[in-house]
């Protein structure tokens, strides 16, 4: 063989093996005493990490075609947005005190920030502390919680959605006119018009269990979950978001997802450390899956074939084989991992799967 073909096979196979790496994708993980890691999907190792310009980064999102991610960074009541071909922030937009979530959809992206929260991890409920909470509540007027909508594309705040107090979880109906979202300090989740900022419907837990926080529409749109962390459950709604039902959990349930076919439930259990397993239709258990350390936010693998659960006081992310359902690996996340997202988009607790 002529030196000029082998020149031509290797170029072939390294335009092949790029293209596999390419198509493997990456998977984004915020850290909160750091950046963003981010871990190449092919070989499941840390390539990187980006300086996001400011501390405390929790939140994150990637937009549609993967070239802008959007990282909320609660220290300095903003959020950077990135540009993912080169991981240099283009820009820092203010939000609002300590913002947390981010959900995108189109070109816009949309974060939750807390006026009146203080911060820090909640007390226990029936302790001293939670009493002395209480009773200063009582005596304030807790300011409501607010979505920012964001133009990635121009990096500017367009405008802002009231929730209620401390809201946690962000989800889209279906269609994109509807924002649903858990507001854990009144124990309700609220749905707004997203066109006309308008609150269209409460829906109060404390019946059901306390501090609602991930929140999950299946992907044909009829179903919605929202687990409550002071319940050991999570609620089952319809389409209208009528209370269908609960289902128990282990301690502390948080980030909770449907796989892309709507036919299991994932719910990452902080104390029990366990990531559950359940039937979308029966919701019987399937399986107990064993983790680290202060758990809260998954997604699964571009492919489906894995699931990815950042473990933040286990300075982890643990891989799952998602047929098996068992641990395969864990890789090194130092400094808190929070959230996790991958681009290709895939079902998580903090996106979906593009159709």
């Amino acid at each position: 063989m002529s030196f000029k073909k082998h020149l031509i096979i290797a170029a072939v196979s390294l335009l092949a093996t790029s293209h596999a790496f390419a198509e493997a994708g990456k998977a984004y993980v915020t850290t909160q005493d750091a950046g963003v890691s981010v871990i190449d999907l092919e070989t499941m190792a840390v390539t990187g990490t980006i300086d996001v310009k400011a501390p405390a980064p929790r939140g994150l999102g990637v937009t549609e075609d993967g070239k802008f991610l959007v990282v909320a960074t609660r220290d300095n009541g903003s959020v950077s947005i990135i540009d993912t071909a080169t991981n240099e922030v283009l820009s820092q937009v203010k939000v609002g005190q300590n913002p947390e979530f981010v959900r995108i959809k189109g070109d816009l992206a949309f974060v939750s920030y807390e006026p009146s929260s203080k911060g820090g991890p909640p007390p226990t409920p029936g302790s001293a502390e939670a009493k002395a909470a209480a009773e200063e509540d009582e005596d304030d007027d807790k300011e409501p919680a607010r979505i920012g909508i964001i133009d990635i594309k121009n990096g500017k705040k367009l405008r802002e959605i009231t929730g209620g107090p401390e809201t946690e979880g962000i989800e889209f109906s279906k269609d994109g006119k509807l924002l649903i979202i858990t507001n854990e300090a009144d124990n309700t989740v609220t749905v707004h018009n997203i066109k006309t900022n308008k609150l269209v419907k409460t829906i109060k837990t404390h019946k059901y269990g306390d501090r609602p926080r991930g929140i999950k529409a299946s992907p044909d749109g009829k179903t919605y979950l929202a687990t409550l962390e002071y319940g050991n459950k999570f609620l089952v709604m319809n389409k209208n978001f009528k209370v269908l039902r609960t289902v128990d959990t282990g301690a502390t349930p948080y980030g909770i997802s449907y796989d892309a076919k709507g036919e299991k439930i994932l719910v990452a259990s902080n104390k029990a450390k366990l990531l559950e397993v359940f039937d979308a239709k029966t919701f019987e258990k399937i399986k107990d899956i064993p983790t680290g350390n202060r758990c809260w936010h998954f997604s699964f693998t571009p492919d489906d074939k894995q699931i990815m659960l950042a473990c933040g006081k286990s300075d982890a992310v643990f891989v799952i084989d998602a047929e098996k359902l068992e641990v395969t690996k864990q890789i090194e996340v130092k400094n808190m991992p929070w959230g996790l997202v991958t681009y290709p988009k895939a079902m998580g607790s903090l996106d979906t799967k593009l159709k």
